[in-house]
């Protein structure tokens, strides 16, 4: 309703409230409590540790890999290994891992073996083994490779050894392995 006329009340100049006269103001964004960023920040850094963790593990497992797999790269490797594993270290189990799979004929090295840890017990002294001079003829998946075993041992202070070279036939089957073994 309009006042009347002649009041004093038309006459003074309308006010404005101090909102009406400014340019409304953009919003400012509320801050987030601490703990708000905090939480954020641990997440991250737990995230970006996880990843770490997990790489170092797969690093870890392949260098591991790597490392332990037999090296069955070369016929002549292969029997190195074998005899290490078979005559030095008398590991049946590592050895294996350098043998043909189903139907290796190794029983003349065993015999021989067998024969040396005899020996060792009747004289009351350690025999020692080693290999040198390989000779290697290979044909595609085959090989043969020929190799002095020497054979030394102390008996009674005084050094005594045997070379006895031997024959053994290699088949690559997910690399090079010992199928036969045999004196030449």
């Amino acid at each position: 309703m309009q006042p009347p006329a002649g009041s004093q009340v038309s006459r003074v100049p309308a006010q404005r409230a101090p909102s009406d006269q400014l340019p409304p103001a953009a919003p400012t964004p509320a801050p987030q409590p601490p703990r708000r960023r905090m939480r954020t920040v641990l997440t991250v850094v737990a995230g970006v540790l996880a990843l770490l963790c997990l790489g170092g593990v797969a690093a870890g497992y392949v260098l591991y890999n790597r490392a332990a797999a037999p090296d069955r790269s070369a016929p002549d490797v292969a029997v190195a290994s074998y005899i290490q594993s078979f005559l030095s270290d008398r590991n049946d189990a590592r050895a294996n891992v350098f043998a043909c799979q189903g139907g290796a004929d190794l029983d003349d090295l065993r015999l021989f073996r067998d024969d040396l840890t005899g020996r060792e017990e009747r004289f009351n002294t350690k025999i020692s083994t080693s290999w040198e001079g390989f000779a290697v003829q290979q044909q595609g998946d085959f090989a043969n490779v020929e190799v002095d075993i020497v054979i030394s041992a102390f008996v009674d202070g005084i050094s005594q050894s045997d070379r006895q070279r031997w024959r053994f036939e290699m088949r690559h089957q997910d690399g090079w392995r010992v199928c036969k073994a045999a004196r030449a």
